[in-house]
């Protein structure tokens, strides 16, 4: 991937957990064009091949860098029995023994967990050093890899870079030191960082006496090339620059953060100049699994959360990673995570349509280098204590076998819970199309799942497509059907909203309503001509014209002036075959917009509540000022936790949790896309209704413990 300023790393999930799409905004004629801090753009792979004892090619000058410095580099990540070595840390006793890198898997693996504030799960939270606590940011995938591998540097003063290749052949330097060249020179008119405040000596007492120390300027800036970094979470029109105002005391490391995320992707950890190839019984907690499926333009980068290791020599490993739109790091399960390392788009055996093998794109498990200098010169490399598990550029047989090998080395999955947490991908996609309607990444990653769902359902309940889909197909599925990414404008299209969702199935369900003894293909949602008139005539003939937003190019579009768009060869049952069958139905009763009714109804009161057990539970919604769902759960005295995803946008839904005899156990009205509540009785029933006569669709997620 060539990586420019506007680089965007859109969300696609193509196993079971999933992948993202990493789409780089590139410039027309962009060799020669600089950008305001005077880089040549694009930024590319240095086709840096590491060699057996996991050297790279030396790299700039170990010069004085007081004017260009972030931080000084007063630690090794090799030190384990210095003055600072020897302190506590954030996750590590005092006189520890261990080194730096052991102490960042640690610390990595110690990241607490939180619900997202974005509605997606999991996430987790950091805490600075001075004991101030924060959710995890709004960031694309590579960026979180490279944004808490740069804060721990920064924070214990390691040493730490990044290099790629410019739009002039020139090696080019981002680190600890500034952005460099290789004689040790300022790179063209990037920041002297000495110029910005560093208040890291002060301590947590000097902050209770004075307050923490905040930069205006850093704090009103947004990620580099983008607007679409907002943190919601601080408040609103709060960007990138003041999440990183509200984290640091070394605002320098802040200025860095805001140059360094947007030029670095994916394409630059598969480059082994920056993260060295692991073999699978090598993985580690802070490693990066990269997929990359074509040489240059897309990728995606997960970050391994934890890895836990059995009895059984089996290992159970958990990932976390960013998206685009940005999103707060989704932290996946180990049975989801399973999915991704064992898929060949992690440089495993094959090749992609063009003939390239997998194993020579770059992906698969890796380590970022350790920086240290040698001969005046600043040198990233493996390890020592790592080199058992490393695996030199040019063993591309090492490196494809690692899928099967992960296939045998993590710990086995209960085919119905393999179902559960692929029924809950699908959901967790078709949410995010309620979010971003023209998202084609999360349709591409619904679809990459059915189809594995379809496998396990074959395998494990002998059901075909049509069972499966008969099951747990919605409409909105057909709606939002699935494009080919590079020869559909929709594709392009990140600022499509929740309320032009609705618009969407509003339309679909008005359409087959008006002829409900026939089946309706549904309308999808695609450019037509160049453009989506029936959906925006459909808008302002609604009294809703204000709602729909045209197009724009949100990002690298090469096919913009695309006419129609196309829609892959689809592996579903066609929709007439199971139109009936369908979850919510196919016509007025199915989900999203405005339509009533669902497949549990009529559940209108606690007399009437459907009786449900633990699971994800789609196509849900409430349709109508005075619909309400009831659900209940035999829980034998068990704790219950029912969490609702929806779209506060396009309806605000509430939950309520009663025991039998009708006592509320708990409760949870808040203003974002979830509520979550949990409760212990032998029966537990579950209310979800709108706030002031809201409706919508959601999903149901119950557990019980």
């Amino acid at each position: 991937m060539l990586s420019t300023p506007k680089k965007m790393e859109a969300a696609v999930i193509g196993t079971a957990l999933g992948w993202i799409l990493s789409v780089t905004l590139l410039v027309s004629g962009c060799h020669g064009f600089n950008d305001e801090y005077g880089i040549v753009l694009p930024l590319e792979d240095t086709g840096t091949a590491l060699s057996s004892d996991g050297r790279g090619k030396l790299g700039p000058k170990d010069a004085d860098y007081s004017a260009t410095a972030v931080w000084e580099a007063s630690n090794s990540w090799a030190d384990t029995d210095t003055a600072a070595a020897r302190e506590a840390g954030l996750a590590w006793r005092g006189d520890s023994g261990l080194d730096w890198e052991q102490k960042y898997a640690l610390w990595v693996d110690g990241l607490e967990a939180t619900a997202s504030h974005s509605g997606y799960g999991t996430t987790f939270q950091l805490e600075t050093p001075t004991g101030k606590v924060l959710p995890a940011p709004y960031l694309e995938c590579a960026e979180a890899a490279y944004f808490l591998r740069a804060l721990f540097a920064s924070w214990y003063e390691l040493p730490f870079f990044v290099e790629a290749v410019d739009g002039q052949g020139q090696r080019i330097f981002f680190g600890h030191f500034g952005f460099i060249n290789h004689d040790g020179s300022r790179y063209g008119n990037t920041p002297n960082f000495s110029k910005y405040a560093d208040h890291s000596h002060m301590t947590a007492a000097d902050i209770d006496a004075q307050g923490w120390p905040s930069d205006s300027t850093l704090r009103g800036r947004a990620i580099y090339g983008t607007a679409s970094d907002d943190q919601p979470f601080l408040g609103e029109d709060a960007h990138f620059g003041a999440y990183l105002d509200e984290l640091l005391l070394n605002k320098r490391t802040g200025y860095f953060m805001m140059i360094l995320l947007p030029y670095f992707g994916s394409v630059n950890l598969a480059d082994d100049a920056n993260a060295y190839h692991l073999t699978a019984d090598g993985v580690t907690t802070g490693a990066v699994l990269i997929e990359r499926w074509q040489r240059t333009g897309i990728g995606h980068a997960l970050m391994v959360k934890e890895v836990q290791w059995l009895a059984s020599d089996e290992a159970a490993a958990e990932l976390i990673s960013g998206s685009m739109p940005r999103r707060q790091p989704k932290w996946e399960s180990a049975t989801a995570s399973k999915m991704t390392f064992t898929s060949d788009y992690t440089g495993g055996e094959g090749k992609n349509s063009d003939g390239d093998a997998y194993a020579d794109l770059g992906g698969g498990i890796k380590a970022f280098m350790t920086a240290t200098t040698d001969r005046g010169y600043w040198l990233n490399h493996v390890p020592a204590d790592r080199l058992e598990h490393f695996i030199p550029s040019g063993d591309s047989e090492a490196k494809a076998a690692r899928p099967a090998q992960f296939e045998e080395l993590l710990a086995e999955v209960d085919p119905e819970d393999m179902i559960d947490e692929l029924l809950a991908i699908i959901e967790d996609k078709r949410a995010h199309l309620r979010n971003y309607p023209a998202s084609c990444s999360a349709r591409i990653s619904r679809e990459d799942t059915f189809d594995q769902l379809y496998d396990v359902l074959q395998m494990e309940r002998g059901w075909d497509r049509q069972r499966a889909d008969e099951e747990y197909r919605t409409l909105e599925d057909y709606v939002f059907a699935e494009l080919e990414y590079s020869e559909s404008k929709t594709c392009c299209w990140n600022s499509a909203t929740p309320e032009m969702y609705d618009i969407v199935m509003d339309y679909n369900h008005a359409m087959m309503d008006a002829d409900p003894d026939s089946c309706i293909e549904p309308a999808v949602f695609k450019a037509e001509g160049g453009d989506y008139e029936r959906f925006e005539a459909f808008a302002i003939d609604g009294g809703r014209g204000d709602q729909w937003i045209g197009w724009t190019a949100d990002e690298s579009c090469p096919q913009a002036d695309v006419i129609d768009d196309t829609e892959t060869t689809h592996g579903w049952t066609d929709f007439c075959d199971i139109a009936d069958e369908l979850v919510g139905g196919g016509g007025s009763g199915g989900t999203g917009g405005s339509g009533s009714g669902d497949t549990y109804e009529p559940n209108d009161s606690d007399s009437q509540a459907t009786p449900i057990g633990e699971g994800s539970y789609a196509g849900l919604s409430i349709g109508s000022s005075d619909d309400h769902d009831w659900f209940e759960v035999a829980a034998g005295g068990s704790t219950v936790t029912a969490r609702i995803d929806f779209s506060h946008a396009s309806g605000d839904l509430d939950l309520e949790l009663f025991d039998g005899n009708g006592n509320e156990l708990d409760s949870s009205a808040g203003t974002s896309d979830s509520e979550q509540a949990s409760g212990s009785a032998s029966t537990v029933r579950i209310h979800v209704y709108g706030y002031s006569g809201a409706t919508g669709s959601y999903s149901l997620t119950v557990t019980v413990d």
